[in-house]
């Protein structure tokens, strides 16, 4: 067996997977804030999966953490986690000294990706898709990206950072530093800003508001709704992976949304024949809702203990 960890910003998802792939015990439990409360949390999971499944944590395959940030993979460092109040976190090396077990870590959503492409395209499934983008639409915006069945990081580790693509030069300032990003107009802090509300979900009341004829309010959902399409299209003339699965919080408003998304990358085909030959709307489609994608990419990623021990 393998297990995997999803650390977000204020839970934790944790899986045991068989040799198949498939869920044999799951558990969440909440993040804590800061280096020292994180690596309690992985610590907390990781041993409770242990006794669930009545295992020896050096029994098992390979452990692997999913974890927001900039992610050091060699080294398993973590740093610039926000949400977590992470600067820079050695997070491998912690958890081989509490533990004394290997683990590997990998930046949340490129895990997903991983985990997505098992869950929608198994190798027994008789699919021949070898190619997939998981895009997050969550708190920011960013993609993974399977290329020939594996997980394609980049040069630098910044492969699928789509979110960071200027799409306004006088659009709203980045995070990154830039102006304008993608991510400023398709994301949920995207909605956060430019829809204040009391709502936990702002974006839940930006849809109310829109369906109720606020001319504010469709102006920012039609907004969100071609950024996001924008992002399929940006994927697929870049990488031409064969499907773009769509992950994260703003996924859960399901097929409503899913359809406009569609009806978008239509109405741009009718304009191009270009973009209709690309076929864009039979590309796009969600993660089943509470799957747990990031958790199993993790553990999916994790190389064998054994070799693990050797570097």
């Amino acid at each position: 067996m393998r297990l995997g960890l999803d650390i977000g910003g204020t839970k934790t998802d944790a899986v045991a997977i068989d040799e198949r792939g498939d869920i044999v015990a799951r558990l969440r439990i909440p993040t804590g804030f800061g280096p020292d409360a994180v690596v309690d949390t992985a610590v907390s999971a990781l041993e409770q999966l242990a006794k669930l499944t009545a295992t020896p944590l050096s029994a098992f395959t390979s452990i692997g953490i999913g974890i927001p940030g900039t992610v050091d993979t060699e080294g398993g460092i973590v740093s610039h986690a926000v949400n977590l109040g992470v600067d820079e976190l050695e997070l491998a090396r912690d958890l081989r000294l509490r533990l004394g077990v290997a683990v590997q870590v990998e930046n949340d959503v490129k895990a997903a990706a991983l985990g997505a492409f098992r869950l929608l395209f198994p190798p027994d499934g008789g699919g021949d898709r070898h190619s997939m983008a998981y895009l997050n639409l969550g708190t920011g915006l960013a993609a993974g990206l399977v290329l020939g069945g594996e997980l394609w990081r980049g040069s630098r580790g910044t492969a699928g950072e789509i979110g960071h693509i200027p799409v306004d030069p006088t659009g709203a300032l980045c995070p990154c530093g830039q102006r304008g990003c993608l991510e400023t107009v398709a994301s949920g802090s995207a909605i956060a800003r430019q829809w204040p509300s009391d709502d936990a979900l702002p974006v839940l009341s930006l849809l109310a508001a829109a369906q109720a004829g606020d001319p504010g309010a469709v102006a920012i959902h039609r907004s969100l709704v071609e950024n996001v399409a924008a992002a399929v299209r940006i994927l697929v003339l870049t990488v031409d992976v064969e499907a773009v699965v769509i992950g994260g919080g703003l996924s859960h408003l399901g097929e409503p949304l899913l359809d406009d998304i569609r009806a978008v990358l239509g109405g741009w085909a009718l304009d191009s024949p270009f973009l209709a030959s690309l076929e864009l709307p039979g590309r796009v489609q969600f993660v089943p809702d509470d799957f747990p994608v990031a958790a199993v990419g993790a553990a999916l990623v994790g190389r064998p203990l054994a070799l693990a021990e050797e570097v």
